[in-house]
């Protein structure tokens, strides 16, 4: 039985660390595009209002980047309402998901999102709604978002809802680098 207790014990503490190594190694693949913009296009949408949805250029940006948080502006056209935001927790990650009116204002949806429930790999991390998440929008309560990070190949930005036929996927091409769009709503560029 101690044999036992002492191995199961050694096999929880090796866990631990590759859990943390896992997504600290995902977290540098994003800081080491920092100040980066990357042109996208949707490649699944299984909801009618997807594509009109995308309708315009789809561009990320990888922005405000600090030890605790970092901040990626989701643009669509002219449309800059969106910033992803990825924040490390005691116990992995989490995903929000910050919505603005054009006058910086809070949208009456924002800061839905959730938080990492494994491991996950230095190139994809899934987030599974959290409470508050449920409670703003019930429908979204079985989402679960991923992100991948292929450096110098491709970001995804993924929506599947679970037991139901709900999947949206945004590839971004990580190979060119392209212009960056005006500051998201509600927040401005700050020259060095």
């Amino acid at each position: 039985m101690f044999r036992f207790c002492s191995v199961f014990f050694l096999f929880i503490c090796l866990c631990m660390p590759i859990q943390a190594g896992l997504q600290d190694d995902f977290w540098n693949n994003l800081v080491a595009l920092e100040g980066l913009s990357f042109a996208g296009k949707l490649t699944a949408g299984t909801d009618p209002g997807d594509k009109e949805f995308m309708a315009g250029n789809a561009i990320m940006h990888i922005w405000k980047v600090s030890e605790s948080e970092i901040r990626i502006p989701f643009h669509i056209g002219n449309n800059h309402s969106r910033t992803w935001v990825i924040s490390r927790t005691a116990n992995g990650l989490k995903l929000k998901h910050d919505h603005r009116n054009k006058d910086g204002t809070d949208d009456k949806v924002t800061m839905y999102g959730g938080n990492t429930f494994a491991k996950g790999t230095p190139i994809r991390q899934e987030f599974a709604a959290d409470n508050y998440t449920a409670e703003l929008l019930p429908a979204s309560s079985k989402n679960i978002w991923a992100m991948e990070v292929e450096v110098e190949k491709r970001f995804v930005y993924e929506l599947r809802r679970e037991h139901q036929d709900r999947f949206f996927r945004v590839e971004f091409d990580l190979s060119k680098p392209v212009t960056t769009p005006v500051a998201p709503w509600g927040d401005k560029y700050i020259d060095n």
